[in-house]
């Protein structure tokens, strides 16, 4: 078991060390408050039709979910209900989690480091930004992570990430990412 008092992630580590410095020298930043960090991760299983079908993939979508992020993931519900999806107002219809600290460096880490380098054709990752410093990207497959026991999966889940920083600009982000030894493809 980790010693949490003085556990530190290595990508933490890695961007006191070296990433704010290259920051703050690429784009001339005056002050370190300025420098541009990672806020939090978010993740997202969305069901869809499985989950109107059958209640039970929502919560192993819950379930892999936890797993795959190291913190309880939420079930995410709908607001309204939609006749024609067959959607009732309250039925469970994905899961979400949020990560901060160190469980979102821990997490970035294995998906830079693991996950990514396991997908089926993997040529990196296109960078799509939302205009404010925000990267979004989507796993076809949540077996990736090694946390996920293959023969335990009933159902392969698409995952979506989204990194939010506090960059102003997406060349910012871009750079901090890249820094993060992100897989960008172009």
């Amino acid at each position: 078991m980790l010693d949490t008092a003085t556990y530190t992630p290595r990508l933490k580590t890695h961007f006191r060390e070296t990433i704010k410095p290259a920051l703050k020298e690429e784009f001339a930043y005056k002050n370190d408050m300025q420098i541009p960090k990672l806020e939090k991760i978010v993740l997202n299983i969305g069901c869809g039709a499985e989950s109107v079908r059958d209640s039970k993939k929502a919560k192993s979508a819950v379930e892999d979910l936890t797993t795959i992020a190291g913190q309880q993931a939420v079930a995410t519900i709908a607001k309204k209900s939609i006749a024609g999806f067959r959607v009732r107002e309250g039925m469970t219809l994905g899961a979400k989690v949020t990560l901060r600290g160190d469980r979102m460096y821990d997490f970035l880490d294995r998906l830079i480091t693991v996950a990514m380098p396991r997908i089926r054709d993997f040529r990196g990752v296109k960078p799509a930004f939302d205009g404010r410093g925000n990267f979004a990207m989507g796993i076809k497959e949540h077996i990736v992570f090694p946390e996920i026991n293959f023969d335990k999966v009933d159902e392969v889940w698409g995952i979506d990430v989204i990194i939010v920083t506090t960059a102003k600009s997406d060349a910012e982000a871009k750079s901090l990412l890249k820094h993060f030894n992100m897989p960008f493809n172009a």
